[in-house]
């Protein structure tokens, strides 16, 4: 790729431009190497991806563009482009991307980015349509001439070949626990043996026992406070460690053991951005045993958002639109920030999200860039024991499982479609509907302005709420056409929600009074 220039006074991106192609000039006459080519791309970048001067420029593309392909997380850089916009209108930012995938053998992915840029309408419009064209072509011909090949160590199919998988199913997840068993085993805080547990108590009847018993896990002695929770194969204690009740944790005890979810959380230390981190549940070690497993967890006092969902119904009454809004402000920001590194939880439903409270007071600042007290208020997802990582599966993989959770099961799963991100916006729907109706949400296809269908809640929404910002989450969450990426759609969606209650002072005091009302509610319950 070579890059175009122009003289032109008070263009601060020409020298760099120059720069560039002189080290371009260098790299290719074998007299510099090509990490400085990446570095000053990168400065070139760094300097003026803010600068709306460049947001449309072809020049400023082209230099995304030669630093996206020397690196290998090009998926990254490419979102960045998207998050800023640069060239989002113009056909070439599809075409080129769509291009550079093609050629890596990402043919799938090629032809989302090429419909990403019809659907948006990109300038050159018919350019950008007869190069999707040729690109089919090109496709169709390869998959006559040749069978779908099998690459890597475990055989997995090229990019084109879609693989369904159930990713819950007992075969699929010991397949998984053994590919990562070296990794796994190198973890901080995973203590595994071949033999039973050890301690004394019947770890299958721990809810039976009386509060304050003391059990020893791995060395450490634990007091038991409580059962926090029980499911179908696992149950949760409150318990202090070595009887001080300031380091309280929850123990997780499962049969047969169960260390996959220890994994996903050691995938979000690694993956989720350090001021996110702890929205996202916290584990302090495992230990695995040939008949149990017990995770160490952090342990949160102040219920859960199901908790705060009952305290409306119990009164019957519903929860504040504003408070509804920033609870859905949060979990888009939560699904928007795993799906965009390859992680679904899988289970996203009102018990699993955990209310955090800071130890200070909400400040009027800082609700928009979750900063001060802000960044210690929300929600803290926990539970990850159907949490997917993307990472091991073909880039193509759709799912087949069904989660059997009655009230949220995605639409795909009732009509027996693939699915992937779906089981989590799906899941955030359902906890919307609940906030705004009390109910849970049932879904009818409803006539578009097109003359089809889409698939929208029954019940109606009330006349003087913000409908269209309603209307727009559910439209687009609950018609997700493919299993493709949808991160742009959760923040653009959560974006406009943010800027609908940072628009006026009132919704901003209203909040602070409904979230300080809901403190003390709950943590006096």
């Amino acid at each position: 790729m070579t890059i175009g220039y122009r003289d032109a006074a008070g263009d601060p991106l020409f020298p760099w431009l120059m720069e560039i192609k002189n080290s371009m000039e260098d790299l290719y006459a074998g007299k510099n190497s090509g990490d400085d080519l990446d570095k000053l791309l990168f400065d070139c970048i760094s300097t003026y991806k803010k600068d709306s001067r460049y947001r449309n420029d072809l020049r400023f593309l082209k230099i995304w563009f030669l630093y996206l392909e020397g690196m290998e997380d090009f998926e990254r850089v490419y979102r960045e482009i998207e998050e800023n916009e640069i060239c989002k209108g113009h056909s070439l930012l599809y075409e080129w991307y769509a291009i550079f995938l093609e050629v890596k053998g990402l043919w799938r992915r090629a032809n989302s980015v090429y419909q990403t840029g019809l659907s948006r309408k990109a300038e050159p419009f018919d350019r950008l349509k007869e190069a999707h064209s040729l690109f089919l072509q090109r496709i169709s011909k390869r998959t006559k001439a040749s069978s779908l090949e099998k690459v890597g160590d475990d055989a997995q199919a090229t990019d084109l070949e879609t693989g369904f998988v159930n990713p819950w199913e007992t075969s699929t997840l010991n397949g998984l626990i053994h590919k990562i068993k070296p990794q796994l085993v190198k973890y901080d805080g995973y203590h595994v043996s071949n033999k039973v547990f050890p301690g004394k108590a019947n770890l299958s009847s721990l809810q039976n026992y009386s509060r304050n018993k003391i059990i020893e896990i791995g060395g450490r002695k634990y007091q038991m406070k409580g059962c926090a929770g029980q499911g179908g194969f696992a149950q949760v204690f409150k318990a202090f460690i070595d009887s001080n009740p300031d380091e309280v944790v929850a123990l997780k005890v499962q049969k047969p053991p169960f260390p996959w979810e220890f994994h996903m959380y050691r995938q979000l230390d690694c993956r989720i951005p350090d001021s996110q981190r702890s929205s996202f549940g916290l584990a302090q070690r495992v230990h695995v045993y040939s008949d149990y497993s017990i995770l160490v967890c952090d342990y949160l006092s102040h219920g859960t958002l199901q908790d705060v969902i009952n305290s409306y119904v119990v009164v019957g009454k519903s929860m504040e639109e504003v408070l509804c809004m920033y609870y859905t402000i949060e979990m888009l920001n939560m699904l928007e920030t795993l799906h965009s590194v390859g992680i679904i939880h899988g289970d996203f439903k009102p018990d699993n999200l955990l209310i955090r409270y800071p130890p200070e007071n909400l400040t009027e600042t800082g609700f928009h860039e979750k900063t001060g007290s802000w960044s210690k208020k929300g929600l803290c997802l926990v539970d990850w024991g159907r949490g997917i990582d993307l990472s091991l599966f073909p880039r193509t993989t759709e799912f087949t499982g069904d989660c059997r959770t009655s009230g949220f099961r995605c639409v795909e799963m009732k009509e027996d479609k693939p699915w992937k991100f779906q089981v989590d916006t799906y899941g955030l729907c359902v906890i919307v509907h609940m906030m705004l109706h009390n109910v849970y949400m049932e879904i009818e296809k409803k006539q578009s302005l097109d003359g089809g269908y889409i698939n929208m809640p029954r019940t109606s929404f009330k006349r003087y709420w913000k409908v269209d910002l309603w209307k727009e989450l559910f439209t687009k969450l609950l018609n997700r056409e493919t299993c493709e990426d949808d991160t742009e759609t959760l923040r653009n969606l959560r974006k406009s929600m943010e800027e609908y209650i940072c628009s006026d002072p009132k919704l901003m005091k209203k909040l602070n009074e409904l979230l300080a009302k809901q403190r003390i509610s709950l943590c006096s319950s």
